[in-house]
């Protein structure tokens, strides 16, 4: 009994302050300080949320930009089955795979160069990546002006003014997120 009770003390204590104290506190700094980040990154459009800017979305109408695929499984961009095709580089299905990605990016895309960006055609490695490269809006741009009948420039300046650079060169690439452009596209009158 001697030893039982400071056991049985320990565990209500370090239960309370694991399981109580430390997530309120994390919890309130986060809302504290990251607010946005801390409520899922929503990103709203005429009150209503369209989407986090985290996870991607399948887009497939030919007036919006299409991001990278998702490897989630039967449900596209499902944040529930998270994971990549775990296909070897060479893998007889994923070399199957990316040929009809490009085929269909191709069929789709007609005006556009023959060189299709990597990243429209290979998953991330958790499915969900809600960016692509500037390069991949850019091939994309000349659907999008047709589809919208918009100035092609008009469309590669509105890419231009939504890529994200790194903060300092050497730690990472330039992104394009594709909900935000698609929303841009959206508010756009025309």
């Amino acid at each position: 009994m001697s030893q039982l009770r400071p056991a049985i003390v320990l565990l209500v204590l370090l239960t309370v302050l694991t399981g109580a104290v430390y997530p309120l506190l994390t919890t309130g700094l986060a809302q504290w300080w990251f607010p946005a980040q801390a409520n899922g990154s929503l990103l709203e459009q005429d009150g209503a949320v369209r989407g986090s800017a985290l996870i991607g979305q399948n887009f497939s109408q030919p007036g919006h930009f299409w991001g990278r695929p998702s490897a989630t499984g039967d449900s596209a961009y499902n944040p529930l089955a998270s994971s990549g095709s775990n296909l070897a580089g060479n893998n007889p299905a994923l070399d199957k795979a990316v040929a009809e990605r490009v085929a269909a990016l191709r069929a789709a895309n007609p005006q556009a160069s023959t060189a299709v960006p990597v990243d429209l055609v290979t998953a991330s490695a958790s499915g969900l990546d809600p960016d692509i490269s500037p390069k991949a809006a850019l091939w994309q741009a000349p659907r999008i002006a047709a589809a919208r009948q918009l100035p092609l420039q008009q469309v590669e300046d509105l890419i231009t003014r939504h890529t994200a650079r790194p903060l300092l060169p050497f730690t990472g690439e330039e992104t394009v997120n594709v909900l935000r452009l698609n929303m841009a596209l959206d508010a756009l009158k025309h």
